[in-house]
């Protein structure tokens, strides 16, 4: 069964980190773009970040550029958001996304998890 699984989210402090896994099982993640997508309460669904399949470029949103970085441990089947300098605006619902092009558009990903909640607050 192809699955994705998001794990990593939380309640942290404005300034704080966390660090978000997508986990893959039923595919190997090294033939697929990653994206990695957030929706906030009452808010369309944005692109975060992406890291392509061919050689590893990694693409982020200007609102986390700086802040988050993307990779992935074929290895564990598995890519990682490191999320730094946490702000109240990320706070959102994290997704991953599995495709077969490095996109900003969501209808160019084949799968996706369930996603993660990321709450940013005091």
């Amino acid at each position: 069964q192809v699955q994705l699984v998001e794990s990593g989210g939380g309640l942290v402090q404005p300034g704080g980190s966390l660090r978000l896994s997508c986990a893959a099982s039923g595919f190997t993640l090294d033939y697929y773009a990653i994206g990695w997508f957030r929706q906030a309460p009452g808010r369309e669904r944005e692109g975060v970040s992406i890291i392509s399949s061919s050689d590893g470029s990694t693409y982020y949103a200007d609102s986390v550029k700086g802040r988050f970085t993307i990779s992935r441990d074929n290895a564990k089947n598995t890519v990682y958001l490191q999320m730094n300098s946490l702000r109240p605006e990320d706070t959102a619902v994290y997704y991953c996304a599995a495709g077969g092009f490095s996109s900003w558009f969501e209808d160019e990903y084949d799968y996706w998890g369930q996603g993660t909640q990321v709450t940013v607050s005091e």
